[in-house]
């Protein structure tokens, strides 16, 4: 029998599939072949997992383009004025921030959220009152924001 498994990446792929590392795993006690067969298993469940997140992503897109297209119908003139009155209320002090909301609309890390993202680093208003300075004097924040 063939084996494909690895001791030294089974932490790397459990966290992949489940969010943290295996404490005190059997894996590392069990024969080859029951290694192989814990391995093979994490694996199916990895791509059940992306396709869950495809399908997530996906969803979301849809939710984010049917709002925008909502808001489009009520009056705003084009996509860009109504990714301004989406986000109005938002305080936004970094282009962090506008990741932040991307990421909230659960689209940053696909290709549509990198095309978002750009379109709203220029429309949306980036406020200063109750934001930290970017560099705080001597590291800490000043006493005036």
């Amino acid at each position: 029998m063939s084996f494909t498994f690895s001791n030294d990446l089974f932490s790397d792929f459990h966290k992949d599939v489940y969010g943290y590392r295996p404490r005190d795993h059997r894996f590392y006690a069990e024969c080859d072949e029951e290694k192989q067969s814990i391995w093979d298993e994490l694996g199916l469940t990895f791509k059940e997992n992306q396709k869950a997140e495809r399908i997530a992503e996906f969803k979301a897109i849809e939710n984010l383009e049917t709002a925008i297209q909502g808001i489009i119908n009520l009056g705003a003139e084009d996509r860009s004025v109504a990714l301004r009155w989406m986000t109005q209320n938002e305080t936004f002090c970094h282009s962090q921030d506008v990741e932040h909301w991307v990421w909230d609309q659960g689209v940053l890390f696909t290709d549509y959220g990198k095309v978002l993202l750009k379109e709203l680093l220029e429309v949306v208003t980036y406020k200063q009152i109750g934001c930290l300075p970017s560099k705080p004097h001597n590291g800490l924040p000043s006493d005036n924001v």
